[in-house]
């Protein structure tokens, strides 16, 4: 089986599915599927990600403010996280992180948060999603600076080898997305070929960034099926060991999420 480690359902365009998040569920579990983590990016959402875990028993979710839906001026209260995340099917936090690519000049209001999160994680123990673009050596510092006893994710990665290193130096793990199918996605590939096993996850981040050959139409949990096994050509192995493997790290990075692999 499966795992989309990283999607957004309450955002996905249904129209190809009659409207029904049913269906489209359905059709990802037909491919394989079998377990989703559905990610919070803003306290308005916090409620939806929590009402869809609740109503799915392969739904997990995790409670985060991303760093483009900050309140501008103010980054998330402290005891707001914390409360969220005592919800017994939230396992995790975030995406949380740096995105000085669409708004370089909210960077101190970005690390502002990103170290809330980060001390959010430590009182925790929760896993931390990160999302980071434009931002590489503040994340990893913020990431050094906050030395977590317990792993994370840097989610739907897009960076280089050279960064990819220093996140799994620190205990980090790597989840893929369909961009490493873009015909210019060279360096990524590159990454995708060097992650150990042990260390990658795959994720759709649908509805966003849907891979080859669905590329410029809204993306699906389902399509994760094609980044795995776009993956396992890429690294040389075979799709159901690569399945099983992202799988396994799944269960062990969120060890809180309930992943039945019957």
């Amino acid at each position: 089986m499966l795992v989309d480690s990283h999607c957004h359902l309450d955002r996905l365009d249904l129209a190809t599915h009659g409207g029904s998040l049913d269906s489209a569920l359905d059709a990802a579990r037909a491919c394989g599927v079998g377990h989703f983590l559905c990610i919070g990016v803003s306290a308005d959402n916090a409620a939806a990600v929590k009402a869809l875990a609740e109503r799915y028993a392969d739904v997990d979710c995790s409670v985060g403010v991303h760093p483009l839906d900050l309140e501008p001026g103010a980054a998330p209260a402290l005891d707001w996280l914390l409360g969220e995340l005592e919800h017994p099917r939230v396992v995790a936090i975030g995406e949380t992180g740096l995105d000085y690519h669409y708004e370089p000049e909210a960077a101190e209001l970005q690390q502002e948060a990103f170290r809330l999160h980060l001390e959010a994680a430590r009182i925790t123990g929760k896993p931390v999603i990160v999302h980071t673009r434009a931002a590489r050596a503040d994340t990893l510092a913020l990431l050094r600076e906050a030395a977590l006893p317990q792993a994370g994710v840097l989610h739907c990665f897009t960076e280089d080898w050279e960064m990819a290193r220093a996140a799994l130096d620190l205990g980090f793990y790597i989840s893929l997305s369909g961009i490493v199918t873009f015909r210019n996605a060279d360096a990524l590939r590159e990454v995708a070929r060097r992650v150990p096993a042990g260390r990658l996850l795959v994720e759709t981040d649908s509805p966003y960034l849907a891979p080859i050959p669905y590329r410029g139409k809204p993306n699906l949990p389902q399509y994760v099926r094609e980044v795995a096994e776009f993956l396992a050509s890429v690294r040389g192995t075979s799709f159901e060991k690569l399945a099983e493997q992202t799988t396994a790290n799944f269960q062990r990075l969120f060890p809180l999420a309930r992943v039945n692999r019957g």
